[in-house]
């Protein structure tokens, strides 16, 4: 059992991978400054609400709740269309504070780092799917502040031993089967909830960003993975550094892409109900598509995703918007809170 340190602990995926040490038996202390994060998606593990960037803050936190045998690290900014608009604001938040965090975990005797990074190093690959050895090109800032983060994970470790891990996750979605916690972002960006809200009649529409992508359809394709999955995947990453196991970087998705227009169909198709939508231009700094080579990290650490075809995903995603929307839905008049998957 270790002990361990969980920045980010009350957002998205943090939350998830929370529950997962919580039911591999580690011990954990959280890290958050709740700008988006809920405090309720803790539950019962020691929330301090805290900047990682302010240094004298984390050199407390280590003191009085350590010591930790690692640190697993989810906070960051993580949207490519602000990051464009507002790159000094990236390269703060996600270098500059990931940088601190790193100098003092290590001068408190850390053992290991897991980093939540993204496919958003890779750019514009040439090629599909992404192997972790493709050339790092990425174009928007986002991408560009992890890359940096995981470089100075590899610089950390040659001169002073802390071992680490960089998850590039491919497109995170659903929500954990047994409820409590889900993808909760304000403002929301990500397509599979937006769309569902939209099914739902709790927005007009979905905006379709982009329809004349080299694709098969001409929008864009990603590989999405379940957030229980990648949840577990973390707990196998700091199980392997904390035994002297294979450590470095590790692409997180499936193998395969579905197009936004094919996400959109499976949800008409799940619910029952048309998803209104209007299409919009392309986003800037996305690329036409994320497809992931993971078999590095399955066999490695034998990961398998269980939980990431796409009925699993929007199920547990719809089921997540029945329970926390569920007053708002009613209301709405678009779905009854009961229907689902048919």
């Amino acid at each position: 059992m270790a002990h361990l340190l969980v920045t980010g602990g009350a957002g998205y995926i943090g939350s998830h991978a929370l529950r997962a040490l919580r039911r591999a038996h580690h011990t954990a202390v959280v890290i958050d400054d709740l700008s988006n994060g809920r405090a309720d998606f803790v539950q019962d593990a020691p929330l301090l609400r805290r900047d990682i960037g302010d240094r004298d803050a984390l050199a407390r936190a280590f003191a009085s709740h350590g010591p930790f045998d690692a640190v697993l690290h989810f906070a960051a900014r993580a949207s490519v269309a602000e990051s464009v608009a507002n790159p000094l604001r990236y390269y703060r938040d996600n270098v500059a504070a990931s940088a601190t965090l790193i100098e003092v975990a290590m001068r408190h005797g850390v053992r290991g780092f897991v980093l939540s990074s993204t496919a958003a190093v890779y750019g514009h690959p040439d090629f599909q799917p992404i192997p972790e050895s493709a050339p790092l090109s990425p174009i928007n800032p986002y991408g560009a502040s992890k890359a940096m983060v995981e470089r100075m994970l590899a610089d950390v470790e040659e001169a002073h031993g802390m071992r680490w891990s960089a998850l590039r996750y491919f497109n995170a979605c659903g929500a954990d089967p047994e409820g409590g916690i889900g993808e909760w972002h304000e403002p929301e960006t990500h397509l599979i909830p937006l769309a569902l809200e939209a099914a739902a009649g709790l927005r007009p529409e979905l905006k379709l960003y982009g329809t004349d992508y080299a694709t098969r359809d001409g929008t864009c394709i990603r590989d999405y993975v379940h957030v229980t999955d990648l949840a577990e995947a973390h707990v196998l990453a700091l199980e392997s550094l904390l035994e002297d196991g294979p450590g470095g970087t590790y692409n997180l998705g499936t193998g395969s892409g579905h197009s936004n227009r094919e996400v959109i169909a499976a949800i008409n198709e799940a619910v029952g109900l048309t998803v209104p939508y209007r299409n919009a231009a392309r986003r800037e700094g996305d690329p036409p598509e994320l497809v992931a080579d993971a078999s590095r990290f399955q066999r490695d650490l034998g990961w398998r995703p269980s939980r990431s075809d796409l009925r699993t995903i929007l199920r547990t995603a719809w089921s997540w918007i029945q329970e926390s929307r569920g007053e708002e839905l009613e209301t709405a008049g678009g779905v009854e809170v009961d229907a689902f998957i048919r």
